[in-house]
């Protein structure tokens, strides 16, 4: 009589290298049945949005054909989690169930479900990390109480972890035979039909953990060295768009920091860049834990005073906001970046926060909103997290008073145009010194560019003195002592 098989339960660790949950099934000598499940039943979850949906479909088109050159299929299955884990395991005999610990609050419910589930019928449920670098809550202050603020996490981080090394895929694993029926992926549809807006996506990504590998090698080998003064420069490729495969765990964050680290010890003249790469690393370490002390990080403001906050209701200024037709060309460059290829440069997602919550001072959950359904690399924590932060309510917040000029924004970090240019092309051709304002270019300047304004491209949408100085008022009303 054959052994029973583990079931592995796949979410957003869509990977064979470093995957602890796929690696501890294989070294039982049991036989191994990988499963994605697509829960999009349970109330209270963050449903994919529309370019997370796109991406899934390619990770998971790719996890299953490197899952085929290990032996074992990957089954697909619909339903809520706990559910098909408890019908599966009844129609495969299965003696556990492996999968990696997730931090967002809807899974962890569909963990602790899970589990009551299975122990009702005496099948062991094994959590491992491989989310983050280490278990969250294991980097705590002197008092034993999470880090709000994330510069002394990161010294804490750096002072006192080091994070294991990533473990290899296993050579080979053995099937489930015969194989339970599953569902077929296109049956799921998350890729657009009807139309077919991901034309973008595709031009610009690469889907899976060898695409995944491949970029990181890439960025290793060519812009990692001048990371640290060139990523927050919008018209240079220096930054090294590994979000979304972290993300979709296609590749681990252990993984990212030890080859970064491998990379400065071989060559210390990539310390600068590398350490900078670290703390991004660490930021999105930072987030996780944040969301696991703050479940509520996605809905509710932290700072209280904000829950009063005289938000302004406008749906035409935030459909201008979302269709990058604001009048200011740094924030409509990286909003059609966004809507285009599913990713926007992390200094322009700063700048078009800050336009959208302060110079029109609408509420930061429409953009978290509106982030979530179009970025490939939707991730909960640092999505909300991100949002709080340009708001001013939430952890390690920056002080609502900050508020980004757009103008100045652009002028410094494209100096030259190059990203305006790039996804504002109606502008191209004005000179650098009216590209990031073109209301001020003198009319022969506007003509000789094919530029009128109101018509090729829209006057600004607010005049952002007036703006800061209305959001500032609104904020005197609710700021404490």
């Amino acid at each position: 009589m054959s052994e029973p098989p583990i079931i592995v339960w796949f979410r957003q660790d869509l990977r064979t290298v470093d995957q602890p949950a796929l690696a501890a099934a294989s070294a039982t000598g049991q036989p191994v049945l990988p499963l994605y499940i697509l829960d999009d039943e349970t109330p209270g979850a963050w449903k994919l949005g529309g370019a997370s949906r796109w991406w899934l479909a390619e990770s998971l088109t790719a996890l299953g054909r490197g899952l085929e050159r290990l032996g074992a299929p990957l089954l697909l299955r619909r339903g809520v989690a706990a559910d098909v884990l408890a019908q599966l395991v009844r129609e495969v005999d299965a003696s556990a169930v492996y999968a990696v610990a997730h931090t967002e609050p809807f899974w962890h419910r569909a963990e602790v479900d899970a589990e009551r589930a299975l122990g009702a019928r005496n099948v062991a449920f094994r959590r491992f990390d491989g989310r983050t670098l280490f278990h969250p809550g294991r980097i705590l202050t002197n008092q034993g109480t999470p880090y709000k603020v994330f510069t002394p996490f990161w010294k804490s981080l750096r002072a006192n972890c080091v994070p294991e090394a990533p473990q290899p895929a296993p050579d080979a694993l053995h099937p489930v035979n015969p194989m339970p029926d599953g569902d077929a992926l296109d049956d799921w549809s998350l890729r657009p039909a009807k139309p077919d807006w991901a034309g973008g996506l595709r031009e610009t990504w690469t889907v899976g953990e060898a695409a995944a590998a491949d970029r990181l090698a890439d960025f290793l080998d060519n812009d990692l060295a001048g990371y640290g003064d060139g990523r927050n420069h919008m018209g240079r490729n220096s930054t090294s768009c590994m979000s979304p495969h972290l993300h979709w765990g296609e590749i681990s964050p252990r993984q990212l920091w030890h080859a970064v680290r491998h990379a400065i010890d071989s060559e210390p003249v990539l310390s600068k860049g590398g350490e900078a790469y670290l703390r991004e690393i660490g930021w999105r370490e930072f987030y996780a834990n944040v969301l696991v002390d703050v479940p509520t990080l996605p809905d509710k403001p932290m700072n209280e005073r904000f829950a009063d906050f005289a938000w302004a209701d406008d749906d035409d200024g935030l459909a201008a906001w979302q269709k990058g037709r604001t009048g200011y060309p740094i924030v409509d460059a990286g909003m059609r970046q966004l809507w285009y290829t599913g990713w926007m440069h992390n200094r322009a997602r700063m700048i078009v926060g800050s336009f959208l919550v302060k110079d029109l001072r609408l509420p930061w959950r429409l953009g978290e909103a509106w982030f979530w359904d179009t970025l490939v690399d939707a991730d909960l924590a640092n999505n909300a997290g991100g949002w709080q932060w340009v708001a001013g309510c939430g952890t390690d917040a920056a002080p609502y008073f900050r508020v980004f000029n757009p103008v100045g924004q652009g002028e410094r970090y494209d100096s030259n145009g190059a990203y305006v240019r790039r996804w504002v092309p109606e502008l191209a051709g004005l000179p650098d010194q009216h590209i990031h304002k073109p209301w001020q270019a003198p009319p022969l300047e506007l003509e000789a560019a094919g530029v009128r304004l109101g018509k090729t491209y829209p006057e600004p949408l607010v005049d952002h003195g007036k703006a800061r100085a209305r959001a500032l008022a609104a904020y005197e009303k609710v700021k404490g002592d």
